[in-house]
């Protein structure tokens, strides 16, 4: 009996070689899907620590096979012809070659240590040989400042001062503490005016800077003590990368005839 059914199996399968052909993993009204896709699917998913087993097997294909249904029910309500899925499906294939490229492109223009070596090199640099702990009381106007600038000299205090009036609210509940910092973490109006003060002094005119006007107060200075190569190794790659990738993008302008319609 048991014979007889495998005998019956076998004729099934060589009647319907297309439903169970090397290169599919499941056929949908006749239509297969692609034994690459579902390799695919696996392979992202065992690169994620998934534990690709039966299972997990026949879930995959099971989306496919529910995703594969709505597709073709899609195409069979004309939806693949209207307008804004065309422009969207041609996005969407345009930002897949496009991270494709850019993924290849690092891929083959690899950071050397020695780069990211020099690059700490200049990080160092312009983190510069000091650090500065200070106070500072954000206002609107250059007038304000100036007001809290004339409180100060008459005894008034810091930090309550800047409680009530900074508009900064990084440090404004804090008395207007900015902590320890670099003079390259700084604007440079800011960073400048500190660099003048002597410990305990407070600015004697207002500072400008984007953000408005700054009354300053020196806490104290210190040997500057930048993040060790290790802590920033991986930023600092990073940014070579975007470096290299922007160069190349400018490459491309370069050499490319751009017409841009009025």
């Amino acid at each position: 009996m048991k014979f007889t059914q495998t005998l019956i199996a076998l004729a099934i399968l060589s009647l319907a070689p297309v439903a169970y052909a090397a290169d599919s993993v499941a056929t949908v009204n006749g239509k297969a899907i692609k034994q690459s896709v579902y390799d695919y699917i696996a392979k992202d998913a065992a690169a994620r620590g998934q534990k690709v087993d039966a299972p997990v097997k026949d879930a995959i294909i099971n989306k496919l096979v529910d995703s594969e249904l709505v597709y073709q029910e899609a195409q069979k309500l004309g939806l693949d012809k209207q307008p804004d899925y065309v422009a969207r499906e041609e996005l969407s294939r345009r930002e897949l070659l496009t991270s494709t490229f850019l993924q290849d492109f690092v891929k083959k223009n690899p950071i050397s240590d020695a780069d990211t070596k020099a690059a700490y090199e200049q990080y160092k640099k312009a983190y510069g040989d000091k650090e500065y702990s200070a106070r500072h009381i954000l206002v609107k106007t250059e007038a304000e400042a100036k007001d809290i600038i004339a409180q100060l000299g008459k005894g008034g205090d810091f930090a309550k001062i800047a409680k009530d009036k900074s508009m900064d609210p990084g440090s404004k509940d804090k008395g207007g503490d900015l902590g320890w910092f670099s003079p390259a973490t700084m604007v440079k109006p800011f960073s400048d005016a500190v660099a003048t003060l002597q410990k305990g002094a407070v600015s004697p005119a207002p500072v400008q800077t984007q953000f408005g006007w700054h009354v300053i107060k020196l806490v104290d200075t210190r040997a500057s003590q930048p993040l060790p190569y290790e802590k920033v190794k991986d930023g600092l790659q990073k940014n070579l990368q975007q470096r290299n990738l922007e160069k190349m993008m400018a490459d491309l302008r370069s050499k490319a005839k751009v017409d841009i319609s009025k």
